[in-house]
């Protein structure tokens, strides 16, 4: 019996050891693959790299600052903060506030009805539709022809009424949802995940940013940040908002801990395990969560990922397989290279530098 509570009790404090980042031992035994990463990052090869971070099993084995910038800088990582409004979703079904994510959008934005370009399916349009980037709105960033394009957003006050007065949209150079991987087709638009604030603020019956700082920030320490809103003072979950390197690790190793933090469950592990799991093909090597990207890393083994992603080539990464969180910030925004740069720091440096250690 002693043995058995002695036991326990190691897996308590190991589990919430793990939770933690311990920061004390950066940089002290840098691999000469870090080392050589360092060198052509200060050269100015990746152009404007802001900070990497990387840890293994909540140890923090790298930390560099670039660029001017130092561990007390914020930084604007543009859309990969979309996936807060991922976590906020998750808590707020945790706590009951949405029933599902399978609820209908319009069950909480009956404010915006009645809707311009009328279409009973848009009565069917899910949370899920808004987190997996598939909704059956005209909405995609990628085309500037869209009607959705969040650069016409930008231009309206209630962004949450620009997105469902869209048509329907059809599919005229692609498969259509029946036809693809997963049932869905991958449209990504600013507009979509900035609506689910809006969902979640009528949700709540409350303020969003007290709903964010009570059972997000101030459980996991996040104090030291600078939030962006739409222009009806909506928490903006397109992307913007500010925060430091270490906050932003933070976020990404709770979510490798299966949601815990300090021994407490902040996003419950049923949640992050939907939001990590391939719901739509976004391209050809890459897939698509709730507002996650699903990729595979590393040079001569691959290993499945999941990710913040931001323009820029930001990236805020978990990698299961080698208990490895990495952050990455840049501001090479439209920049043709930046993800492309960011890749290469992942596949020829962190990934080869970490997998010896895997066990």
């Amino acid at each position: 019996m002693k043995f058995k509570c002695l036991l326990l009790l190691c897996l308590c404090i190991s589990t919430q050891l793990f939770a933690q980042l311990d920061f004390s031992n950066a940089n002290s035994e840098t691999t000469a693959l870090l080392h050589e990463m360092d060198s052509l990052v200060e050269s100015g090869k990746y152009e404007r790299i802001t900070s990497i971070l990387v840890a293994q099993n909540g140890n923090v084995v790298y930390e560099k600052y670039y660029n001017n910038n130092t561990v007390d800088s914020k930084h604007n990582t543009r859309s990969a903060t979309k996936t807060l409004a991922t976590f906020l979703t998750g808590i707020a079904i945790d706590k009951g506030f949405v029933n599902s994510e399978k609820d209908k959008i319009f069950t909480y934005l009956k404010h915006t009805l009645p809707v311009k370009n009328p279409d009973k399916r848009k009565d069917n349009i899910t949370i899920e539709d808004l987190l997996t980037m598939t909704s059956i709105l005209e909405c995609d960033d990628s085309n500037w022809h869209s009607r959705g394009h969040e650069e016409r957003m930008y231009f309206i006050e209630d962004w949450t009424q620009f997105l469902v007065d869209l048509p329907v949209r059809s599919y005229p150079f692609g498969p259509k949802p029946e036809d693809a991987p997963y049932g869905r087709v991958f449209a990504y638009a600013s507009a979509k995940s900035a609506a689910i604030a809006d969902i979640l603020q009528h949700a709540i019956k409350g303020d969003l940013i007290d709903f964010t700082k009570t059972h997000l920030f101030e459980p996991l320490a996040i104090k030291d940040y600078t939030l962006h809103y739409s222009p009806k003072g909506v928490l903006n979950t397109a992307g913007g908002s500010e925060y430091r390197s270490r906050d932003f690790l933070k976020l990404i190793q709770m979510c490798l801990n299966n949601g815990k933090w300090n021994g407490k469950q902040i996003i419950s592990e049923s949640w992050l395990q939907k939001a990590t799991t391939p719901k739509v093909s976004a391209y050809d090597d890459t897939d698509y969560g709730y507002l996650l990207w699903l990729k595979s890393f590393g040079n001569d083994t691959k290993y499945k990922s999941y990710y913040m992603s931001g323009n820029g080539g930001n990236k805020v990464l978990a990698c299961p397989d080698l208990n490895l969180s990495v952050v990455i910030t840049s501001t090479n925004y439209n920049n043709r290279n930046a993800h492309n740069y960011t890749d290469e720091l992942m596949n020829t440096y962190i990934i080869p530098s970490i997998e010896s250690n895997k066990n």
